[in-house]
């Protein structure tokens, strides 16, 4: 089991959370005991790395295979100047060493794919997802079906953003399973429908708030406090500052926990 007594300097770094009604001492012992694997340590993963240490976070896991370059500083607020040419799974476990010691960080600097991503999954608690491309997306999301994870996952464009987070190995309320990925998203949109953000753009704080949100998300699901987003999608409008939730539900048809599996 892991250590969760905290030292003096714990204590008093983690003093905002531990008289916070709904976290508490027993709250932060939970984020101390997590182990959270990071899926991409870009615009999304790098303020969710960044709040995720902060808050104490025992181990955090971050899976990137890509290196730092001088378009990603924009919004990628967790790398230098000086990190060009560094793996980002490389310069996210420096970053958090100085922001917060008390943080284990496990670089992988490997892409998730079908092949590895159960492997990869199993060994964390839960999985945040900040990938920019939907065959990881899938992989990671049915990788957490599978192994019984939960995972907070969400994506940008331009201007927008979405957040979600998934449990679909478990029953809501109703009895009734709760959605997976692939309930809300059945198939990924053909190739080249979804221009990348190389091609159009995207608004490096919009990546802040979404990538801050995750890290509630988390949060929240380790501690257990307030009403998540299971079952819920947050949508984000940056152009017009709109949010909106919408809700979604468990599709039969789905290949994962449909009628026919």
């Amino acid at each position: 089991m892991e250590n969760t007594v905290f030292s003096a300097e714990e204590i008093e770094r983690y003093a905002r959370h531990i008289v916070l009604k709904g976290v508490g001492g027993p709250g932060q012992q939970k984020l101390k005991a997590a182990k959270v694997l990071i899926i991409g340590a870009g615009g999304l993963g790098s303020p969710l790395i960044q709040y995720l240490a902060a808050a104490g976070i025992g181990e955090v896991g971050v899976a990137d295979d890509d290196e730092v370059s001088l378009s990603n500083l924009q919004r990628q607020i967790l790398h230098r100047t000086q990190d060009i040419g560094v793996p980002k799974a490389e310069s996210a476990k420096a970053a958090v060493a100085l922001l917060n010691p008390h943080v284990r960080v496990t670089p992988i600097r490997a892409r998730l794919t079908e092949e590895n991503a159960r492997a990869m999954v199993k060994a964390f608690d839960i999985v945040a997802d900040g990938s920019d491309n939907f065959a990881t997306r899938y992989a990671v999301s049915d990788a957490c079906f599978f192994e019984r994870r939960p995972l907070v996952t969400a994506a940008v464009g331009a201007f927008d953003g979405s957040l979600t987070v998934l449990r679909p190995y478990e029953k809501n309320a109703a009895g009734e399973p709760n959605p997976t990925y692939r309930c809300l998203y059945p198939e990924p949109p053909p190739a080249g429908a979804v221009p990348a953000c190389s091609e159009i753009g995207v608004l490096g704080a919009l990546t802040g708030i979404l990538g801050a949100m995750m890290a509630l998300e988390v949060i929240r699901e380790i501690v257990g406090f307030g009403e998540g987003l299971v079952g819920k999608l947050l949508l984000v409008d940056a152009f017009s500052m709109r949010f909106e939730t919408l809700r979604y539900h468990w599709d039969p048809e789905n290949p994962l926990s449909g009628a026919a599996s």
